[in-house]
Parts: C-alpha cells; structure tokens; sequence
C-alpha cells in the first residue's frame, strides 16, 4: 500500500518505546508527529530522530512537537506511551484534540491501562502488549538493543469499533511485527510476568537482563515473582503456565541480554518509576485476593525507597 493511504500516526508520550515505534513508522513513509518532552523533540524537529538500532542506523525525519493540540490535529492513530504514573493526566489532556475516528493504542506496561484511559476519556483504548529494549541516549536519539514487536488484541467483553487488521499491516510495513491476539488479557499479564521478573531487579542492581538470567540467585528469585504474578492472574481468571512463562523469560533474558529495564532507566534519571502497576499491583491485588506476595512486596517496597532516593538526588 502506497504511504498516502496509511493513517497520520501520533505518538504521545515519545520516549524511547515512542521514538523506536513512530521512528520506525515514520522510516516506513507513514506520517508520524511524535509529542514529548522538549530536549528530545528540539533536536528531533530541527535534525531528525537518530536512530540507532539492530538493523537500522540512521537519522529519520519526522515532525516533533510538545503540543498534545498541535501533534493530534490529523491523528487517525495515536501511540499513547506515557509512563503508568501519568495515564489519566495524558489521557484528559489529550481528549479535547482526539477525532472520532482515532484508534488510541495503550503501548503500557501494566494490565489496567485500557480501564484507565477509558475512565479518563470515556473512550476505549486498545490494549497492546510491547516487547522492546530502546533507550534515549542522548537528545533527539534512541538506541535500540532487542527486540520491537507487538501483539494487539481486542479486550473481551468491549465493542469492535476498530478493526486491527489494518493497523498490523501498518506495522508489519514498517518492519515491525506485529502479531493479533483473541486473549489479550493473557497476552497483557504474561508481559506483566516478565516486567515483574526482571525491572525491580534491574533497577535495584543496574543488571542487563542477560546477566540476570545467567546468575542463579537471580534466576530462582525471578521464577518466585513469576510464580506469584501467575498465581494473582489466576485469581483475575486469566490462566497462565507458571512453567511456560518461566521458559519465557529466560529465554527473553537471552533475546534481549543487553536491555536494561525501563524502571533502571527512571532511577538513573531521577524520575518516577512504574513500579506501582508492576510488582505494586501484584502485591495489591494479592493483598485484595488473599494470596500472598512476599517477592513482589519486598521488590516493591525496595524499588519505591529507590526511587524516592534518586528523586532527592536529582
């Protein structure tokens, strides 16, 4: 399909998931506006994004802006990447701009970001699981370690008002795989096993996750968090195999040796982290189901005291 035909892409929240995505769409021919922070986006709307990738090396041209109103003006389909901390306060914002017609697609960590959004704009997002390592290494420029691909999916019970066909051929344009899913509830929590596995550890300990997955102690307390986020999807209703995911996320540890999780990358800059909808929603919904949580509480409560350390550094 010729890039005229594919929808104008907004990505709100444009870090290094952001920039990786829309950069990647943006080198495809479809037209992409990323909306973020100004130390990225100036260099960006002035240079272009440089992308450094596995496969892809090079500087990408694409419309940057900080403007939520400016950057949705023709957005048929917006990558909402913020950070779990700010759904709803970047969600409200951008309802005034949002056509219709827009698809909004939820590039979140975490399980509950599509009720969140729609409790926010009382329209409903499209859950998608991500699996990448990008990092913004410099201003106006993401690094790319492993991975980059996408399984999106209908939530069970919710009205089709967007067909998904067309968004993964969108993807699968751009040279990102892009799979659908008839569970992506299962699809969401088996991602939450791997964030709950690795990005309190790799924060507490400035681990990449290959090392993490090579070093025993790691490794069996990683299979413990991963036994207790099986155990709390089950009680939710979503069946998962414990031994399924733990296979899973060694062999993630392998694919993506070099990723330093996305929580490590909060800490070293200071900022907050999305432990409350990974190891925190674990431990809480434990807490509200009666199964106990004590790897996710300790992770938990060891990465917000973390946090709220680099903060005051900061």
């Amino acid at each position: 399909m010729h890039a005229d035909h594919w929808p104008a892409v907004a990505v709100v929240g444009a870090g290094a998931v952001g920039c990786y995505f829309g950069g990647m769409l943006a080198r495809a021919g479809v037209r992409v506006t990323l909306i973020g922070r100004a130390p990225h986006m100036e260099p960006i709307a002035r240079d272009g994004l440089l992308l450094d990738g596995l496969r892809v090396h090079e500087r990408i041209p694409v419309t940057a802006s900080t403007s939520i109103g400016e950057g949705l003006r023709d957005a048929r389909v917006i990558l909402f990447c913020v950070k779990t901390v700010n759904t709803e306060t970047a969600a409200r914002e951008l309802r005034p701009f949002l056509s219709p017609e827009a698809a909004v697609l939820s590039f979140q960590n975490g399980v509950d970001n599509v009720d969140r959004i729609c409790a926010a704009i009382h329209s409903r997002a499209i859950p998608v699981a991500v699996y990448v390592a990008a990092e913004m290494t410099a201003p106006g420029h993401v690094t790319h370690t492993g991975r980059g691909d996408l399984v999106i999916g209908h939530r069970a019970g919710w009205p089709r008002q967007t067909t998904l066909e067309p968004l993964a051929a969108m993807f699968e344009h751009a040279e990102v795989p892009c799979r659908i899913s008839d569970a992506i509830e299962a699809e969401l929590w088996t991602k939450m096993a791997m964030n709950c596995a690795y990005n309190a550890i790799s924060a507490l300990t400035r681990a990449r996750y290959g090392r993490m997955a090579r070093f025993e102690p790691v490794r069996v307390l990683m299979q413990r968090a991963i036994a207790e986020t099986v155990a709390v999807a089950h009680a939710e209703g979503v069946c998962l195999s414990e031994s399924a995911m733990v296979d899973a996320a060694l062999q993630l540890g392998e694919r993506m040796s070099g990723a330093l999780s996305s929580t490590a990358q909060d800490v070293a800059r200071g900022r907050l982290t999305e432990i409350d909808s990974l190891n925190g929603y674990v431990a809480r919904r434990g807490a509200a189901l009666g199964i106990a949580t004590p790897v996710s509480d300790t992770l938990y409560a060891l990465v917000k005291l973390r946090e709220e350390s680099a903060i005051r550094q900061d």
